[in-house]
């Protein structure tokens, strides 16, 4: 069967790999249908590694998937404990946590020390034809979603996870900075809170533009000002109660800390290319900030369902997705995305076309 590897920055083939097993107890082998293209995904492409973690052979990407249900092994029960069948649409967790230790067993499977991540390396992801992977980890999704809807499903919940570390509240300040798809993603999450107002930041127009469609109370590319100054001006110097840093880290995260209020809280969910964290301690320290750092996600797919489906302004994920390609143009689908051509929101692979 076919896959779309990486072997080191840049560097994607398209090989003939062979066939998984059937699947084990616990385990389905699915058809994989959509993956999204991810930010940390074009960390792995550009520089071959992303934080501390090297390529060091050939790795299947793809973490944002969904798939189709094709063989059930023994004791497969999905992620609400439910049994899969054959046929079954679903969306994969990508972190495979032990269940066993004491982070596990505390309700904090994204922080588990046993854990391995499908397409981060040595762990081979989804962007191949077909994939075994935990019963416990698929969440059957309805036929009102799309196949992409069913992939971005996953950076949904890391919205959704770090809104939750905000601790928002109804008419709590907002500011964002970054809008590309977790951005945006947040941004929808925080109006449905009832934060308000809520400004935006971002270097590119198109994603300005479809913030201020998104309900942003301000947008502005950042070639406007800094935006710390932009927010003091709107607050009348307060600074906003809650900051997410949504923008690959460096320079956003101190304009993040300096957008928050005296006691405010500061979200970092950008993951920085050089791998290291500026920010000016005295701003911190003097504004006694909550800062506190994503791991993913934890317990979101159901309510991702959710809120795509039954909820009353139910989130169009389809929104998001700007260009598609099939398995065999991968390369230039990380191309694209990585140069940020005009209008790029979410990159979605359909794996079998």
């Amino acid at each position: 069967m076919l896959a779309a590897r990486l072997y080191g920055a840049r560097d994607i083939r398209i090989d003939e790999v062979p066939a998984p097993p059937p699947p084990g107890s616990g385990e389905v082998l699915i058809d994989v249908t959509s993956v999204g293209i991810c930010g940390s995904d074009l960390h792995t492409f550009e520089d071959g590694r992303i934080g501390d973690t090297l390529v060091q052979s050939p790795v299947v990407m793809g973490h944002e998937f969904a798939g189709v249900v094709r063989a059930v092994g023994p004791e497969a029960w999905d992620g609400v404990h439910q049994r899969l069948a054959v046929g079954q649409r679903v969306a994969v967790e990508p972190t495979v946590s032990c269940w066993h230790c004491e982070n596990c067993e505390n309700g904090h499977p994204n922080l588990c020390p046993n854990h391995h991540f499908l397409g981060l390396w040595p762990h081979d992801g989804a962007l191949q034809r077909q994939l075994v992977v935990p019963a416990r980890n698929c969440f059957p999704f309805p036929d009102s979603l799309s196949d992409a809807a069913g992939a971005l499903l996953e950076p949904l919940g890391v919205a959704m996870h770090a809104v939750d570390l905000g601790k928002l509240k109804v008419a709590r300040s907002v500011m964002i900075l970054g809008c590309g798809p977790i951005g945006l993603l947040i941004l929808r999450l925080a109006r449905l809170s009832g934060a308000d107002p809520i400004y935006v930041f971002d270097r590119f127009p198109w994603r300005v533009e479809k913030a201020k469609a998104w309900g942003a109370t301000g947008a502005w590319t950042l070639d406007t000002g800094d935006p710390a100054a932009i927010v003091a001006e709107q607050t009348h110097g307060r600074g906003v109660d809650v900051a997410f840093e949504v923008a690959w880290g460096g320079e956003a995260i101190r304009q993040a800390a300096e957008g928050a209020r005296l006691g405010g809280r500061v979200v970092l969910v950008g993951i920085p290319g050089d791998n290291d964290l500026y920010m000016r301690h005295s701003t911190v320290r003097r504004k006694g900030l909550t800062i506190m750092m994503t791991r993913r996600m934890k317990h979101t797919y159901p309510r991702a369902i959710h809120l795509t489906t039954n909820f009353p302004q139910p989130i169009n994920l389809d929104e998001l997705v700007s260009h598609r390609f099939p398995l065999n143009e991968t390369g230039k689908a990380f191309a694209t995305n990585v140069a940020y051509e005009s209008g790029v929101f979410k990159i979605v692979v359909d794996v079998q076309r």
